[in-house]
């Protein structure tokens, strides 16, 4: 099997995706498949006028996005490229360290995009995804501190908190994870909060817990229930 063949036959997961095939959850059709080419991806413009988010600073959410974000979609470029150049007589410590750097960028940076995406909106929970938050869970109240609970835990530290759909038991799942690489198998992530420091720090210093609140105020409700509709499908 040569590489991008290995490519297309993981594009279904988490962890490959950025890598793999960029998926537009504006439209209804079943995306058709387009592989990247190593060293091909570009960063994704930001979705909305940076200086119009109550609680975070334009300053803070370019600097994410250009430094931190783009960072992340450079060096998976890089170690793409790298890869291409692999070999049956490369030695193996030298591809597992790339496979697992590509795995880190490739979630970093989409990530980073879901994130951005679920920016620029009112905060007021609305439409099918938010009533199937309080199915899973309960109630809006219950969903909510539930990521608030697991956002607080990252504080100070790095991660990310995912909500997320798994077409494995059909359900949505609260993750926390302390890095880029460990997610959900196989999971859609439909709400991102991205709790590394670089997210916050510009605007709260160590005071995470109204980068959160600024966070929830800000939620895009129509892109979450666009990535619903399409997950649920």
């Amino acid at each position: 099997m040569n590489r991008r063949q290995a490519i297309g036959s993981l594009a279904g997961t988490v962890a490959v995706t950025a890598a793999a095939v960029r998926v537009s959850y504006a439209k209804d059709a079943k995306p058709a498949f387009a592989p990247v080419a190593p060293g091909g991806h570009k960063p994704v413009p930001l979705p909305f006028n940076p200086a119009k988010l109550p609680g975070l600073s334009e300053k803070l959410v370019t600097s994410h996005h250009d430094n931190n974000y783009s960072g992340a979609v450079k060096n998976l470029n890089a170690v793409e490229l790298e890869l291409d150049k692999v070999t049956k007589d490369t030695p193996g410590f030298q591809v597992a360290g790339l496979r697992e750097r590509e795995l880190t960028y490739a979630n970093s940076a989409y990530l980073h995009e879901r994130y951005f995406e679920n920016l620029g909106g009112d905060g007021k929970p609305a439409g099918d995804f938010a009533k199937a938050l309080s199915t899973q869970f309960g109630s809006a109240v219950r969903w909510e501190e539930l990521v608030r609970a697991t956002a607080m835990s990252l504080g100070g530290g790095s991660g990310w908190v995912v909500i997320a759909h798994s077409p494995l038991t059909n359900d949505l799942r609260v993750v926390g994870s302390s890095g880029h690489a460990p997610a959900l198998a196989a999971g859609v992530p439909l709400l991102v909060l991205d709790m590394f420091e670089h997210a916050y720090a510009i605007d709260y210093g160590a005071a995470h817990a109204k980068y959160i609140d600024a966070f929830f105020a800000n939620v895009n409700w129509a892109m979450l229930d666009k990535r619903w509709q399409a997950a649920s499908k």
